[in-house]
Order: C-alpha cells, then structure tokens, then sequence
C-alpha cells in the first residue's frame, strides 16, 4: 500500500489574492471554504481525490516568504514556455534571481505573496 499526495496547503496572509492567482494559473476552480478562512483550490469536475491534488491556502498571520523546504514546479500545457512565462507575469508573477546563469531551462518566479517557483520547460499535456 502506498500514499498519494491529495492536497498541498499553503500558509498565506490574503488567501483570496492567492486563490485568485493559482486558480489561474492552474485552471482551478474553488472548492471549498472554512470557518478559518482557508479556501480549497482543484481541477473542475474532479476537486478533492482526483489525480492532481487541491490547494488550500490558509490564512496566517506569519506566512514564510521566498524560499521553501518545499517549493512548486509548473509546466505549460497549451503553449510554449516564453508565452506561459508572459501569461504568468500578466496574471502577478514576478521573476526572481536566486543565482541563476541564465542557461537553465526554467524560470524562477514568485507569486503574489513572495513564494518562489518554477516553470519548466517541458510541454505536458493536461489532465
């Protein structure tokens, strides 16, 4: 027997703003609210339990910012990495310099709060 990762939580100050943004950038739709203001985040038609998992961001009146032990990597899915890298700059991304030399075959960006990750290269194609 063997796990599987069903959700990610992601501490935040404003879990509207992130919400927002990695509904967005993921195609996710609301799922879900608590009473502690934290919002469920997942694909549509699928939510919790499907073969990608939901996010939760909740809120927090101390959430760490920039690098994490644990950080997301995402992956174009109908467009080519430069045009995604434009889509999530116009959505609030924004790059980030930590050291890169400039021929690695990802970006380095943070959201709306200051968390980094990345985008791939790789085209995947959706779920």
């Amino acid at each position: 027997m063997a796990c599987r990762i069903s959700e990610l939580v992601i501490d935040c100050a404003d879990p509207e703003r992130l919400a927002a943004f990695w509904g967005e950038v993921l195609g996710y739709v609301e799922l879900g609210r608590e009473d502690d203001g934290s919002i469920e985040i997942g694909p549509p038609g699928l939510g919790f339990g499907g073969p990608q998992p939901t996010l939760v961001l909740s809120p927090s009146s101390d959430p760490r910012r920039g690098k994490l032990p644990l950080h997301l990597d995402v992956n174009p899915t109908d467009r080519d990495q430069e045009a995604e890298l434009a889509r999530l700059l116009a959505l609030g991304a924004r790059t980030a310099d930590v050291g890169q030399t400039g021929d690695e075959g990802w970006h380095v960006l943070t959201d709306p709060e200051g968390n980094e990750f990345c985008l791939l290269r790789r085209r995947l194609p959706p779920v």
